[in-house]
């Protein structure tokens, strides 16, 4: 759109940093009011009114702080991110999940489409114009390393324009040999973050029914080595399951899979799914997996999951919506990305 109307590449930069980081489109550069040309400022109206052409539908937790988001996108169709506690944003990066993980609501109907990079991005800036956002995660609906040349387009813009230290933004994957290749070659280089999930092959099969086949011990060698080129330590994700993967028996295992590695364990425990077979964790349960691997020699952490107050697993608000479409929700204006997709 800013190409259209005459924008050269220093335009474009300083409206990209506008946009992303809440600001008006037509705040003077370096207060000279005229840095715009004027058929590019003149167009600036009509730019922004298209950005905001988009809708949120928003959900507070009220004890935690977390905030989910559903912004509709112009063909439709729905994404959510939420919003974390200090200065977090968990984005999506597909409609849907092609992965089918059991425990979780988006891989339900599969998948829809892809996000663009700038439908991704958007979700940054509408977070935006409602709290600080200093971090961002790839842990939302989708699987990155499926869309990975949007995702990583994303990474870029929000590590330049955005203004987000790399180390702060986290590409999510279940494991991807794409992934493991092109994250320490690209020109901003995200943390990485495995989902694991279990130390088992033929467990790791049912949770994440159509994941790459790729056996426990190696695929955490190859995230482990592309975190390391990256400079990074690998994060390692385990939703924890009640009387499936929060046993003594994964303890050692992962205590062993992990020793000697930089790496860092987020135990989370499940965010409850309607319909669903499994169970979230005691308390006390949890904290011993996870003082369990301490002992051990683990660095482990415990994540309460954020917004359970609102159904936190991604893709839940989005199912209510659509289960309920007659019903009209409280709509916001979104600065968003005019419903461009990855072509």
């Amino acid at each position: 759109m800013l190409r259209a109307e005459g924008a050269a590449p220093v335009h474009e930069r300083h409206l990209m940093q506008q946009w992303l980081n809440a600001r008006p489109l037509d705040t003077p550069y370096r207060g000279d009011a005229n840095f715009l040309p004027r058929r590019l400022r003149e167009a600036l109206p009509a730019i922004g009114a298209r950005l905001d052409a988009l809708a949120c539908v928003r959900e507070r937790a009220p004890g935690d702080g977390a905030e989910r988001l559903l912004v509709g996108l112009a063909d439709g169709q729905a994404v959510e991110s939420v919003l974390l506690p200090r200065g977090g944003l968990c984005v999506s990066s597909q409609i849907g999940c092609a992965v089918g993980c059991t425990f979780c609501t988006t891989g339900r109907d599969g998948l829809l489409r892809q996000l663009g990079g700038a439908e991704i991005v958007a979700q940054v800036a509408l977070a935006r114009r409602l709290r600080a956002v200093r971090k961002v995660v790839f842990m939302g609906m989708g699987e990155p390393a499926h869309n990975l040349d949007a995702v990583l387009d994303a990474i870029t813009l929000l590590g330049t324009e955005g203004g987000i230290a790399r180390e702060q933004l986290v590409f999510s994957t279940v494991g991807d040999r794409r992934a493991f290749e092109r994250l320490p070659q690209a020109p901003v280089r995200p943390s990485l973050a495995l989902s694991l999930h279990t130390t088992r092959a033929d467990l790791r099969e049912r949770l994440l029914p159509r994941a790459p086949r790729i056996a426990p011990d190696e695929l955490v060698a190859l995230a482990d080595a592309a975190a390391r080129a990256s400079g990074f330590p690998l994060l390692v994700q385990w939703t924890l399951l009640d009387g499936i993967n929060d046993g003594g028996d994964e303890v050692e295992a992962l205590a062993a899979l992990l020793a000697g590695r930089r790496a860092i364990l987020n135990a989370i425990p499940w965010n409850a799914v309607e319909g669903s077979d499994f169970a979230r964790p005691p308390l006390e349960r949890a904290v011993a997996f996870v003082r369990g691997l301490r002992a051990r020699g683990t660095m482990a952490t415990l994540r309460w999951s954020a917004a359970q107050e609102v159904d936190g697993g991604c893709g839940q608000l989005r199912a209510r919506r659509a289960s309920t479409a007659a019903e009209r929700p409280v709509m916001l204006p979104v600065r968003g990305d005019g419903g461009r997709t990855a072509d």
